[in-house]
């Protein structure tokens, strides 16, 4: 077997999670989903398990991060495009997320990001790996 990421966040309502998602565009794989959790399907071998946070618990003995007031995580992913950034975004929003933080653009790289429901801290990104300097 080939080695996968699963990144697990808990999340406060797991529907509102999903609708949430779906909105933006993500599926999940039905495989790995209950009414305790979901599969959200990043891309081939990355994924995020979004957990209902009393099922999550049964997996730590520390507490759960308030990620609204707190940074556990910063979720990178890179995209095809700056305008795949910009759509991302919009569509976090439009679905209940926070914009955050100003667009950087370093010229090689442009990068926003945006808050879930529950306050973690997503980075969308296009890199052209070309244009880094000293390359």
């Amino acid at each position: 077997m080939k080695t996968k990421i699963f990144l697990n966040l808990p999340v406060k309502d797991l529907n509102r999670s999903i609708a949430f998602f779906t909105k933006m565009g993500f599926s999940f794989n039905p495989k790995f989903t209950d009414d305790k959790a979901t599969c959200m399907i990043i891309g081939e071998d990355i994924n995020v398990m979004l957990l209902v946070e009393a099922f999550y618990k049964t997996f730590t003995h520390k507490q759960i991060c308030d990620a609204a007031t707190a940074s556990e995580v910063l979720i990178s992913i890179s995209v095809e495009s700056r305008e795949q950034v910009d759509e991302l975004v919009k569509k976090a929003v439009g679905a209940g997320g926070t914009d955050y933080i100003e667009a950087k653009d370093y010229g090689w790289m442009y990068q926003r990001a945006f808050l879930d429901l529950d306050g973690h801290h997503w980075e969308l990104f296009f890199m052209d790996e070309s244009q880094i300097p000293g390359n």
